[in-house]
């Protein structure tokens, strides 16, 4: 995966799951990890395992629904490393619930991470990348964006808007920067540890028997960072065979 070898790629929501996974894997080949997510601390015990693996990382606090904060990252890669080669826009929630239940507050907080997040990191990485005349922006959908199921119809509609806001940059940016939706299955991960509802807990419990270990979404990623510049994977879905 010599493509990946000195590239920068900036990673929101990197401190557990599929955003780790990515971090650990990118730096082993090579590649200069920004990492953003809230919990810092989680940040600096995962950049502290990279550079004892002699990987190159930094890391920074990062709230996805503010843009200044989006920005900074982005601005610290490039005082850092010089530009911006990756934005992978990773940070998601999943409180599920039925409709009934009314839970307007989670509805809020998955509209606004889920797909204003995706879209700071959209407005903040992309000028860079047109002033650079390259870039790769990658945003990580989920199989919600092509299904619904019960409980779920607020979190798929998240994810089908993540779809086609990708869609849609691709189409708008033309040659030069990438443009890649990567949308897994069942992946282990802490995002159904945000369900409060018990009804969509025990859904969820059926639903997530068979997992995909997050490092397999991880090497996902790495296989679309790694194409020449002219080759744009667009779409990837990736779940157990289960």
């Amino acid at each position: 995966m010599s493509g990946v070898k000195g590239k920068v790629v900036v990673i929101t929501g990197a401190s557990s799951g599929i955003g780790e996974a990515a971090a650990r894997l990118l730096a082993s080949l090579g590649a200069h990890v920004v990492m953003g997510a809230r919990r810092t601390e989680r940040l600096e015990l995962l950049a502290s395992a990279i550079h004892a693996e002699g990987g190159s990382v930094v890391y920074q606090q990062l709230d996805v629904t503010e843009l200044d904060q989006m920005q900074a990252i982005i601005r610290l890669a490039r005082s850092r490393f010089g530009r911006v080669d990756v934005v992978l826009n990773n940070a998601g929630v999943m409180p599920l619930s039925p409709l009934e239940a009314l839970k307007i507050d989670e509805w809020n907080r998955m509209i606004d991470v889920n797909i204003r997040g995706v879209l700071h990191g959209i407005a903040a990485g992309l000028p860079v990348m047109k002033e650079q005349g390259f870039g790769h922006m990658i945003n990580i959908a989920s199989i919600g964006a092509y299904e619904v199921s019960p409980t779920a119809a607020v979190y798929c509609a998240t994810k089908y808007a993540v779809r086609a806001i990708t869609e849609g940059l691709r189409q708008e940016t033309g040659s030069g920067i990438q443009v890649t939706l990567v949308s897994p299955g069942v992946t282990e991960s802490e995002l159904a540890d945000s369900i409060t509802d018990d009804e969509a807990k025990e859904l969820m419990r059926t639903y997530r028997r068979n997992a995909l270990p997050a490092s397999v979404i991880a090497r996902a990623i790495a296989y679309a960072i790694e194409q020449p510049a002219g080759v744009d994977v667009n779409e990837l879905i990736v779940r157990p065979t289960a």
